[in-house]
């Protein structure tokens, strides 16, 4: 709406919060049919009568995704923003979606409120506070530009939406993309054509394969390819072992466009520098 104060925000993660909100919803009310209603506004919390949030009083743009399909069983609500955690069917992704958004909405100083009804739907309302002093925000003629280059990347996750969001700023950032959700197509395509790719990055957790298991086979096929892991969880994987698996560089989840662009021109410049080295010698 255009007369929605502005918020402080990063837009590509904005645009991944809506994805996954919005793809849930699909999912919703894909079995039985129904409506997805995606609105925004904003309010002047006050929590006297306002919602369940984590939030000091003020004002906030809401972001609102409410569909009419299956609902949310009560057993598993308090469960619904954990890493890994989820009720699709084998196959059909690996859960990071609302733990994605809630990481993404935390980490933009807001909160996020959920009601839901078994038959009759879900509303989930994303709260982000509105940017008081917008003079104060770093002139854009003053940001530093992103890296870019004209690179083939071989993308791979097992959630749709992701696949889409990290071609879409990959694509703006120049870079060539081929993504897919299976890391076995992955593999496959790999296999027929090694030497069109610049660079893989791969989702850690995924169905059949994960990451480092995919990363492990490509290697044996190319072993000088750069391959930057995803991944939700720190503790399991640092970079160190990640390292010591022939990876290049980890990045974490939610993956903003501006470590996106960081590592991989990070990743790129490393291995052009090796093969500069390797000629001169």
């Amino acid at each position: 709406m255009a007369d929605c104060a502005s918020v402080m925000a990063d837009p590509t993660q904005i645009h991944q919060i809506a994805m996954n909100l919005i793809t849930n919803a699909y999912h919703a009310v894909e079995p039985v049919g129904g409506t997805i209603k995606v609105a925004l506004k904003e309010i002047d919390l006050c929590h006297e009568d306002g919602p369940d949030v984590q939030l000091a009083s003020g004002r906030y743009v809401v972001l609102s995704v409410i569909d009419t399909g299956t609902g949310i069983d009560p057993a598993v609500m308090n469960r619904i923003f954990d890493p890994y955690f989820t009720t699709k069917e084998k196959g059909k992704g690996t859960g990071l979606g609302l733990a994605t958004v809630f990481g993404v909405v935390k980490a933009h100083g807001g909160d996020i409120s959920v009601t839901s009804e078994l038959g009759k739907g879900a509303a989930f309302h994303v709260y982000l506070p509105v940017l008081e002093k917008e003079q104060d925000s770093e002139p854009e003629n003053k940001m530093t530009p992103l890296p870019t280059g004209t690179e083939h990347i071989l993308l791979v996750d097992d959630e749709t939406p992701i696949v889409h969001l990290e071609q879409q700023m990959l694509k703006r950032l120049g870079y060539h993309t081929s993504g897919y959700t299976s890391s076995w197509d992955a593999l496959a395509a790999f296999k027929t054509e090694p030497s069109c790719f610049d660079l893989v990055i791969t989702d850690m957790n995924m169905p059949n394969m994960n990451g480092m298991q995919l990363a492990a086979e490509l290697i044996a096929i190319r072993p000088d390819i750069p391959i930057i892991l995803c991944t939700g969880f720190s503790e399991r994987i640092d970079n160190k072992k990640a390292e010591a698996q022939g990876i290049k560089g980890l990045l974490m989840k939610p993956v903003g466009m501006k470590d996106l662009a960081q590592k991989v021109g990070e990743v790129l410049d490393v291995t052009k520098n090796k093969k500069y080295e390797k000629y001169e010698r």
